[in-house]
């Protein structure tokens, strides 16, 4: 309980930088937001009148207490690009594309690595283990885009299996929206993979030299057994970090793979009010995409109590 009271302070407090150094970042972007809603032409007092409806004429602490609150009541303000529209309707339309996105390609990561390291750590330096660490740098060397783009050559283009754009919402179609969302998130997946499989695999060959794991073999215990029951666990520890970082990562950084395929997530809406100087979207956005990446993080910092009781025991001590 001590340990998750000290974490959640600690959450409030990265919460309250974050949000700061968010508004801060994009207060500070060059450029005149009331010039972007209005257009050029205008008279100054035109452009002073716009700038004191918004606030902008205050100082910035003061702007910043106040759009605090407005975060805490639930009110992230409106976009001031034509259409004017509500900032959290459209993260709550764009961030459930994202986070699907993020969940498929990571959990298809997951199920595919475990076994791959297991596999290739069972005999270090073997034919598989060389045959398994080659493929992973090969998948390494090769950028996300240029994946998704032979991706869509061949899986797209040249069978048709898949369609490219016209994304559709899981709540209308379950079966079409797994059509439409495979193969972006196997984009996503295959990045992660590699990554996975290597740590994986560098850990469960330390742990397997254990001396509790010696101990199991002596007693003898099926290799299958000591790989699953008793050397995973304690080796998942990087990976699970890893994990958890990439959550918060993907959710805002999949604009590659959503512009391959027309999918309408975070990243894409991210990028396009940064591009129309829409400030109260990118920060409400960013802020979104930060808070998710730190819950995130801090329920895997709280998971390595589970991973490995000693954890535990340290905290205690």
């Amino acid at each position: 309980m001590r340990k998750v009271l000290t974490t959640l302070a600690e959450l409030v407090l990265v919460l309250l930088l974050v949000s700061f150094g968010v508004f801060l970042l994009v207060a500070l972007i060059p450029g005149d937001p009331a010039v972007a809603i209005l257009g050029d032409g205008f008279p100054p007092e035109a452009y002073a009148a716009l700038r004191a409806e918004l606030g902008l004429d205050r100082p910035l602490l003061v702007r910043y207490g106040d759009w605090l609150l407005g975060v805490l009541s639930g009110d992230l303000g409106s976009s001031i690009i034509p259409p004017q529209t509500d900032v959290l309707d459209r993260i709550l339309a764009a961030l459930p594309v994202s986070l699907q996105l993020a969940g498929m390609g990571l959990a298809m990561a997951i199920v595919l690595a475990v076994p791959l390291a297991m596999w290739s750590a069972s005999k270090p330096g073997g034919v598989v283990d060389r045959i398994i660490g080659a493929s992973m740098f090969g998948i390494l060397s090769v950028p996300a885009f240029l994946i998704g783009l032979l991706l869509v050559l061949v899986f797209v283009n040249e069978l048709g299996w898949f369609p490219r754009a016209q994304w559709v919402r899981i709540g209308a179609d379950p079966i079409g929206n797994l059509h439409h969302a495979f193969l972006p998130a196997l984009v996503i997946a295959l990045s992660e993979l590699a990554l996975f499989t290597r740590i994986l695999r560098n850990d469960l060959v330390t742990t397997l030299n254990e001396d509790f794991i010696l101990a199991a073999r002596a007693k003898g215990m099926h290799p299958v057994r000591i790989l699953v029951g008793d050397a995973l666990r304690p080796s998942s520890f990087s990976v699970v970090t890893l994990l958890g970082i990439s959550v918060g990562r993907l959710v805002g950084s999949t604009v590659i793979v959503e512009y391959l395929f027309a999918l309408p997530g975070m990243g894409t809406l991210v990028v396009n009010a940064a591009n129309q100087g829409d400030f109260p979207m990118v920060q409400g956005a960013v802020l979104v995409v930060a808070t998710i990446y730190v819950l995130v993080n801090a329920g895997i910092d709280l998971s390595y109590g589970y991973l490995d009781p000693r954890t535990r025991r340290a905290h205690a001590a």
